[in-house]
C-alpha cells in the first residue's frame, strides 16, 4: 500500500478528487458534507492503474484548521497538492507548501482541479512557479475536473507512476506510529488509526503508548477495512489497543516499540526556511508550536547559533536525529521554520559560554545518524540508548570500546588510562605495600558506571602495547613491575625481611613475638606484602616462619619414636611453643601429611598406630 495526503486551498475540490478517485466519502462527518468543507482528516483508498493501492488522507483547507492538516501530512510520504483552475494560487495553496515545504516533502503530484469551469493553464502556471522555490519544484502537474471526469484517466496514471516511484518503507524498522484518531467500538474497545510509516505491527504485540509510557497490547488490526493479522509499513492501520481507555487518549499520542525510543522534551535543531527565507533564531518568538506526525506541542526556543536553537517542549515526544518537524507560529499564523533534529539528548547549557561553546559544536552536525561522532562527542554511552536516538551502535567500530552494553571512545578511553596510571602511581606513592588499587575505585575515579569498562580500558591498553604499565590482577589494577621476588619490595621492608630471615634460619620453628616484628617494622601490610611475595609463609593470626618450614617439620616429626605423638612431644622435638605448633600440625593434617588416632595423638601417614590403624605416608 501506498499513502498520499492531499494539501491546498479551502475548497479547491480535493475531497471531491477523492471521491472521483475512489468512489467513497472521505468527509465522516455530517457536518462536512451539510458545509462543503472538510473540517477533520478524512480518509479513501482505490487501485490504481498496474496493481497499486493507494490510500488518500484528506485535510481541511481552511486556515482554521492548520494544525489538522499538519497532522495528516505529517507522517506521510507523499502529496497531491491541489489547486483550483477558477481561483488559482491562495493564502492556504502558500501556507500548505510552506508547511511541506518546512517538512522537506519532495514527492507528490500537482493537480489542477475544476479546469471545466475555466482554462488551467495560468492556474498551471502561477502553482508551478510557487513550487519552484520550494523541496516540491518540478512536480509532475494534471488538469482535471472532478466533476465532469475529464483528465481523471490521466490523474490515476500519474499517481501509478508516483507511488512506484516512492521510496520503499523499511518493515523492519522500530514502530513509530502516530495517532490522528481515537474512538470505541462496541465489542471491540479502544481503536486508533495512523499512518504507518515504518516497521511492522501484528496482533499480540506489546506496544508503549506515549506520553503516559503505558503499556498496550494490540488486540486486533484493520487496513482499508479489512481484518489482519499483520500489517506492513506504509500502510493506513486501524489498532485495536487492550488495556487503555479511549478517554486517556489524544491526537498526537503515539504507539511505539517498547523499550526502542527516547521520549525526550528537550533537543537541538537545525531550523530552515519553508519557502522564505530563515528569519534569525534570535528574531522568533520564544514559544512556538512544533508540529511533527500527528503531534502539536508548544515548544519554547532558545536561540544557539545563526540557524541553530534548543527547544523545550511541553512534553516529551519520541524523536530521533534527523527528524524532520516544524515551527508555526498561531499568533501570526504562519510557519515560522522548518527543523532537522540534531540531538535529542543534547548537554545541559549551565555554565557561562556553554551555549555559545554548543553553537559551535553544532555547526559540524548534518542531522545525519553517525555512531562515530555521537560517541566521540559523548565520550561514553549506552548501545541501545544510541539506538534509541535512531543511530546504529554497531557502526560505532573501531573506534569504540565495547563492555556490558556501554560504549566507550576510543579516544576517552586512551585518557582515562592515563588518568588510571596516575591515580595508581598516587595510591603506591603514599602505600607501596598495597600496590594497585580496586576495580571499584578506579570505576569511581573514573566515573565509569560498570567494572567491565574498566576492564576494557586496561585491556585496551595492553593490546595496543605489550610493555603498557597496567594489568589486571586479582580485583585490583596494578601497575606493572618489572622486578621480581625481593627486588619487587620497598628497601625498607628487603631490610626488614633480612633481619626476620635470620631469625628463623636460626630456628626455623621459632615464629617471632608480635614485639619482634614490632622491633623490625613488619606490621599487617608489611607481613601480608611479604607473604604475596613469596618470602614468609602465614601460619595463623601473628605466626609467619619461611617458607618450606613444612618439609622441615615433617623430617623432626619423622624422627620422634612410636608410632603416635603428643602436641607436647612435637612442640619439644620442634622448639618451638603451642603458638607455633598448634597451627603447624593443623596445616600438616589438612595437608594429609598427619592424621588423628583415636586418643588424640597424632601420626604420620604411613606408621601402624596402637590400634593398628595403617598412616599411608611416612619414613621411607
Amino acid at each position: 500500500m501506498h499513502v498520499i495526503a492531499t494539501a491546498g486551498h479551502v475548497d479547491h475540490g480535493k475531497s471531491t478528487l477523492v471521491r472521483a478517485l475512489t468512489g467513497m466519502e472521505p468527509d465522516r462527518w455530517a457536518e462536512e458534507r451539510r458545509r462543503g468543507m472538510t473540517i477533520d482528516l478524512g480518509f479513501a483508498w482505490t487501485t490504481l492503474p498496474g496493481g497499486h493501492t493507494v490510500a488518500f488522507v484528506d485535510v481541511p483547507g481552511h486556515e482554521r484548521f492548520v494544525s489538522t492538516m499538519l497532522a495528516g501530512v505529517g507522517p506521510v510520504p507523499a502529496v497531491m497538492f491541489v489547486v483550483a483552475a477558477d481561483e488559482g494560487w491562495m493564502p492556504q495553496s502558500a501556507e500548505h507548501l510552506d508547511a511541506l515545504a518546512a517538512l522537506g516533502a519532495r514527492h507528490g503530484l500537482l493537480v489542477i482541479s475544476r479546469s471545466d469551469l475555466m482554462d488551467p493553464e495560468l492556474a498551471l502556471e502561477e502553482a508551478q512557479e510557487q513550487l519552484a522555490t520550494s523541496t516540491l519544484g518540478g512536480l509532475p502537474a494534471v488538469c482535471v475536473s472532478g466533476t465532469t471526469g475529464q483528465g481523471m484517466d490521466e490523474l490515476r496514471a500519474a499517481l501509478a507512476k508516483l507511488v512506484a516511484t516512492l521510496p520503499p518503507a523499511d518493515s523492519s524498522a522500530d514502530v513509530r506510529l502516530w495517532i490522528d484518531r481515537a474512538f470505541t467500538i462496541r465489542g471491540a474497545g479502544t481503536v486508533v488509526t495512523g499512518t504507518l510509516a515504518a516497521g511492522s505491527i501484528s496482533v499480540g504485540d506489546e506496544l508503549t503508548l506515549l506520553p503516559d509510557e503505558q503499556r498496550v497490547a494490540v488486540r486486533g488490526l484493520q487496513s482499508l477495512g479489512t481484518p489482519r493479522q499483520r500489517v506492513d509499513a506504509v500502510a493506513r492501520v486501524a489498532v485495536n489497543l487492550r488495556g487503555v481507555a479511549v478517554a486517556s487518549i489524544q491526537r498526537g499520542d503515539v504507539l511505539v516499540t517498547r523499550g526502542h525510543w527516547l521520549a525526550t522534551s528537550v533537543l537541538d535543531a537545525r531550523l530552515h526556511g519553508g519557502t522564505r527565507e530563515l528569519e534569525p533564531p534570535d528574531q522568533l518568538p520564544s514559544q512556538l508550536r512544533l508540529h511533527i506526525g500527528a503531534a502539536s506541542v508548544t515548544a519554547r526556543l532558545r536561540p544557539l547559533g545563526s540557524d541553530t536553537a534548543r527547544l523545550t517542549l511541553e512534553r516529551p515526544l519520541p524523536l530521533r536525529i534527523g527528524d524532520r518537524a516544524l515551527l508555526r507560529d498561531p499568533g501570526r499564523r504562519r510557519i515560522t521554520a522548518g527543523l532537522t533534529v540534531l540531538d535529542v539528548a543534547p548537554p545541559p547549557l549551565r555554565r557561562r559560554g556553554a551555549a555559545a561553546a554548543r553553537a559551535a559544536e553544532l555547526v559540524g552536525m548534518d542531522g545525519r545518524p553517525d555512531a562515530a561522532a555521537e560517541l566521540a562527542r559523548r565520550g561514553m554511552v549506552r548501545a541501545d540508548v544510541l539506538a534509541a536516538m535512531g543511530v546504529d551502535p554497531t557502526t560505532a567500530q573501531p573506534s569504540a570500546l565495547a563492555a556490558a552494553g556501554w560504549l566507550l571512545d576510543a579516544a576517552r578511553a586512551s585518557e582515562l588510562a592515563a588518568r588510571l596510571t596516575q591515580a595508581i602511581s598516587s595510591h603506591d606513592a603514599h602505600d607501596p605495600l598495597d600496590p594497585g588499587i580496586p576495580i571499584a575505585s578506579a570505576m569511581h575515579t573514573l566515573g565509569l558506571p560498570v567494572a567491565a569498562l574498566v576492564e576494557a580500558v586496561v585491556e585496551a591498553v595492553v593490546e595496543a602495547n605489550p610493555l603498557a604499565d597496567l594489568e589486571l590482577s586479582g580485583g585490583r589494577v596494578r601497575k606493572v613491575t618489572r622486578l621480581v621476588g625481593v627486588d619487587a619490595l620497598p628497601a625498607t621492608l628487603r631490610t626488614s625481611l633480612a633481619r626476620v630471615r635470620q631469625d628463623l634460619l636460626a630456628n626455623p620453628f621459632a615464629a617471632p613475638e608480635a614485639a619482634r616484628l614490632t622491633e623490625l617494622g613488619l606490621g599487617p601490610k608489611q607481613l601480608a606484602a611479604l607473604v604475596r611475595a613469596g618470602e614468609l609463609d602465614r601460619l595463623a593470626d601473628g605466626v609467619y616462619v619461611l617458607p618450606g618450614v613444612e618439609s622441615a617439620a615433617l623430617a623432626v616429626l619423622a624422627a620422634l619414636p612410636g608410632p603416635e605423638f603428643t602436641l607436647s612431644a612435637a612442640r619439644q622435638a620442634l622448639g618451638t611453643s603451642r603458638r607455633v605448633a598448634v597451627p603447624l600440625l593443623e596445616r600438616l593434617a589438612q595437608r594429609g601429611y598427619t592424621s588423628r588416632t583415636a586418643q588424640g595423638n597424632h601420626c604420620l601417614r604411613g606408621k601402624n598406630t596402637a590400634q593398628g590403624n595403617h598412616c599411608l605416608r611416612g619414613k621411607n
